[in-house]
């Protein structure tokens, strides 16, 4: 059996990425392995020919309340997994877990999927999609039990 020593969770804290969280937390004990949480905020660009930025600043209570969830996950697995670290970054999400997981040296990322299909799914593409076909490392992806 192949050991990993480092496992990336991606989150964006939903039923799905909880139940990854928890599956990750369960290798990084058998492995011992370290744990990286991560977390991507992204506001979705709406531009028209001519426009000039909106005057509103829309990251920041994202950010800030992304880093507050991603804190609590944090916290609720270092009991388990000693020196669980969370790292918030800006962009879409499959970009960031793909930069995430090079910079912090992970080899294995587990993460949630939404299991969307049909028309959800062409309009909202798949992050775990996007970042089990470009990632060089293997990546274990579940769904939520009830979904």
């Amino acid at each position: 059996m192949e050991l990993y020593h480092h496992i990336l969770v991606p989150t964006d804290f939903s039923a799905s990425s909880q139940r990854a969280l928890e599956t990750a937390v369960s290798l990084a004990v058998a492995f011992g392995a370290k744990l990286t949480l991560t977390h991507s905020c992204e506001v979705p660009g709406y531009a028209y020919v001519g426009m000039m930025a909106p005057p509103i600043d829309y990251l920041t209570p994202l950010r800030e309340a992304g880093q507050s969830l991603l804190l609590k996950a944090v916290e609720s697995v270092r009991e388990r997994v000693p020196g669980t670290a969370g790292l918030l970054r800006s962009g879409p999400p499959w970009q960031q877990t793909l930069e995430v997981a090079k910079d912090v040296g992970a080899d294995l990322i587990v993460m949630g999927t939404h299991g969307r299909s049909g028309l959800a799914h062409a309009f909202l593409g798949s992050v775990a999609e996007k970042v089990v076909r470009m990632s060089p490392i293997p990546v274990l992806t579940l769904r939520a039990e009830d979904a």
